[in-house]
This record gives C-alpha cells, structure tokens and sequence, in this order.
C-alpha cells in the first residue's frame, strides 16, 4: 500500500486548524437569528441523534470510529460549502455500504476496499452531470421505483446473516438491546423516538457490565484496559498514520452499482428537507449541487479512512420536531462531530461495545431497511403484478439473495452490485405492455 508520510507537527496543525476554520464558516454563512446558546444545544441535540448510526457502521465493518466522525463533520462542511450554507442537511456514514464493504474487505482488504469507495464519488459526479444537463427525468427513467425498491430490500436482506452472527455471540444481550431500541420507537415521544439506536446500545452496554461483573447469562465482563490505556485527546488513527488508498479496479467498479440507491436516496432527502424547511432546494441550489456536494464528501471520505456518507433522515425528523431548521445549527452538529472525533477515550468505549449488542440492533435496523424497499414501492403505486415488473424484482432478488458472482479475470461483480446493474438493464430493455398497464392504472383508479 502507498504511504505518504508528512511531518508530525503539520498534521497536528492541519487537523487543529480545520474545526477553527469550520467556526468560521458556520458563523459567517448563517444569518437565521437564534440565540447562540439556542444554536449550541440544539446543534448538540442532532449530533446525538445521527451519533448511533454514525459510528455504528464503522464498528460494523471493522473501521475506526472517530474517523467517521471526523468525515461526518468535514463531509458535512464540504456539502454546506458546495451548496452555499443554504441546505439544512448532515451527512453521516451510510447504511447501504456496509454488505459491500464487509464482501469487498474480504477480496481485496480494507485499503482496496476504501480506494473502491471513491467509485461512489464518481456516481454522484456523473448524476450530478446528467441532472445539470438533463434535469430529474433522467434519473427517473434510468431508476424508477420498481428498481430501487428491490435494491433497497436487498440492501437490508443480504445483512441478515451478519445480524444473526453478531447477536448469536450472547442472545440474552442481543435482545435487552433490541427490545430497548423497539420500545422507544414505539413508544418514545418526542426526540426520545429519535434516538432508538442510542437508547438501544446504552441499555445493552449497561446490561453488559452488570452481568458481567455479576457473572451472570455467559456474559465475560467488558475489558476497559484498552479505554484505560487511550489518550484523552488524539488524532483519529487514520488520521494520524494516513496512507493513500490503494487503488484497484476491482473494488472501484464493485461499488458503483451499490451507490445507485444511496443517490436516489438523497433525491428523496432533499425534497422531504425542502419540504420541513418550506423552501424549493430542488430549485435553489438545485440537485446538480447537492449531488456534487454528496460526491465530494464520500471522497474525502475514501481518502481519510471512514465509510461513505450520506444524507441523514433522523436529523431531518429533528429538524420536523424541533422546527429549527437552520442550516448553521447543523455545522454545529458537524463541528460537534469534528471534536467528538480527537476524544480518545470515547474512541476506546465505543469499540468496547459487545458484539451481541451492535447485533441485536443490526437486527433491527436491517430489517428496517427492507421495509423501506417495501415502502418505496407501496409509495409509488408499483403493480408488481404486470409481467415486466415481476420479472425484474424476480431476478434482482434473485440474483442479490443467491449470491450470484460474475468474473472475468482478475474482475468480479456479485451482489447488490450485480443486482443493480441487471435491474437497470432489464428496465431499458423489456418493452412496456401497454394493455396491461392500462388495465393496471384503471384498478388503481377505481380502488
């Protein structure tokens, strides 16, 4: 692997500089009158309920922590700044990527698999390009929802397996922690049914060190010596040893195809954004911007050492609950991230989380991202009963659940990846029967 090592003293510098020049920006770029005690708490208060999903992707495919903070916040930045401060959205580690990280680690190891990650940044350059050019009917036509939909409900279904893996390790665990995470969400109010991810690790983590210490359901008690042993502030590892990514073809071509969803994701982001904020963001700054803004996050990303990002949900409903939608009090959140991220102690705690407790929230969260696959199609009034549409969930699922592989030499392609790209092919391929389709719009018209 390629590695560039600069001067100790310049890194610190580098890295000490960029959350003053991150102050700046989020003071200077905002001009949404609210207190600054107002802006600081509920900047917080985000962070917090984008924090469990943010670092729990990395805890699940073995990469640090406190990088995906750091590329949280500063991908956060880089988005604000390419749309001009005016999109109030936060990016955080992406869902989606975990399956294709944790295959494409195997084949071709960590360094090669975040090399490929910057084949996400080319997807959303090129989409960016073609909205530009082409506005959203371009997307729509290559990505309608009997596509996404699919791809979504594989990207949680092909999980299940690591799910089950992780909370097998101490069942007792695995279910303290998710039926936590299902009571908040169901009966939570407020920001509490924000935080179901949080709530559930807590709970876990406490059950965890009484019945460890107490000896108690096969749990071994939780080694704090590593937490004892880190500093209280340094740099995220990937930081302070960065290396370049190895680049590989193989990995770069293996994650396009899986940034497919996570775009149309973000199309759908920045509409229900707009739409909290009262403001028309597909207009002014436009999809082509955001887009680009997504793109250059999950580089920078790539090249520090953290998952891909995306646009986050949870803050969104945050946004909807609290109705502060402020775009400077989401660079706070991010300026939060960005300090949370050199804390080396709460680098320690995270990684000390049981397995069985990240599985048993796994086995919520995956399942959940199924479900929105479901959603997505119910939303836009797929008919999965016309012949075209059966045979391209048929085969995606298919093809995604099976494990379908193709190679050609040194290249493979398998899994969502190859899911996506038959998907796509099957749709500009298969011709439209229209008699079938218009007796399918008129049911739909008298029910």
């Amino acid at each position: 692997m390629g590695c560039t090592r600069e001067c100790p003293r310049k890194k610190v510098a580098f890295f000490l500089v960029v959350p003053l020049v991150c102050v700046i920006f989020a003071i200077r770029m905002d001009t949404i009158k609210l207190t600054p005690m107002r802006k600081g708490i509920v900047g917080v208060q985000f962070l917090f309920v984008a924090f469990g999903a943010t670092v729990l992707v990395p805890l699940l495919v073995g990469l640090d922590p406190a990088t995906a903070l750091f590329t949280a916040g500063l991908g956060t930045f880089i988005f604000h700044f390419v749309t001009g401060g005016s999109v109030p959205i936060f990016l955080g580690s992406s869902f989606a990527f975990i399956a294709p990280i944790l295959a494409a680690s195997k084949q071709w190891g960590m360094p090669g698999t975040l090399a490929g990650i910057t084949g996400v940044a080319l997807v959303y350059f090129l989409m960016s390009l073609l909205v530009r050019w082409q506005g959203r009917r371009v997307l729509d036509h290559l990505f309608p929802p009997v596509v996404i939909g699919p791809i979504i409900i594989l990207i949680g279904l092909t999980l299940s397996g690591s799910a089950v893996n992780m909370a097998k390790t101490n069942w007792t665990l695995a279910f303290i922690a998710l039926g936590t995470a299902v009571v908040v969400l169901a009966l939570g109010k407020g920001l509490l049914k924000l935080v179901p991810v949080v709530s559930g690790i807590v709970v876990g983590y406490i059950a965890a060190l009484l019945f460890g210490h107490f000896q108690l359901c096969g749990v071994e008690p939780i080694d704090f010596s590593k937490v004892a042993a880190a500093p209280w502030f340094s740099l995220p590892p990937s930081l302070a040893h960065f290396c370049i990514p190895e680049f590989r073809w193989e990995p770069f071509l293996y994650m396009i195809p899986v940034a497919i969803a996570p775009v149309i994701e973000h199309i759908g982001d920045v509409y229900v954004v707009g739409a909290v904020a009262g403001k028309d963001f597909v207009k002014d700054p436009g999809l082509h911007r955001t887009m680009l803004g997504d793109g250059l996050a999950c580089l920078a990303a790539a090249f520090l050492g953290g998952p891909p990002v995306t646009t986050y949900s949870e803050v969104t409903g945050a946004m909807s609950i609290t109705k502060v939608t402020s775009p400077q009090v989401i660079r706070i959140a991010a300026l939060t991230a960005i300090v949370f991220s050199v804390i080396g102690k709460l680098s320690a705690l995270l990684q000390s989380i049981p397995q069985a407790v990240l599985g048993g929230i796994m086995l919520l969260l995956f399942g959940t991202i199924a479900n929105v696959g479901i959603q997505n199609l119910i939303q836009h009034k797929v008919d999965v009963g016309l012949t075209r549409n059966t045979i391209i969930m048929a085969v995606t699922l298919t093809l995604g659940i099976g494990g379908a592989v193709l190679t050609a030499g040194s290249f493979t392609l398998g899994g969502i990846g190859l899911s996506a790209v038959v998907g796509v092919l099957l749709n500009l391929i298969l011709p439209h029967n229209k008699a079938e389709e218009a007796e399918s719009a008129q049911r739909q018209s008298e029910s």
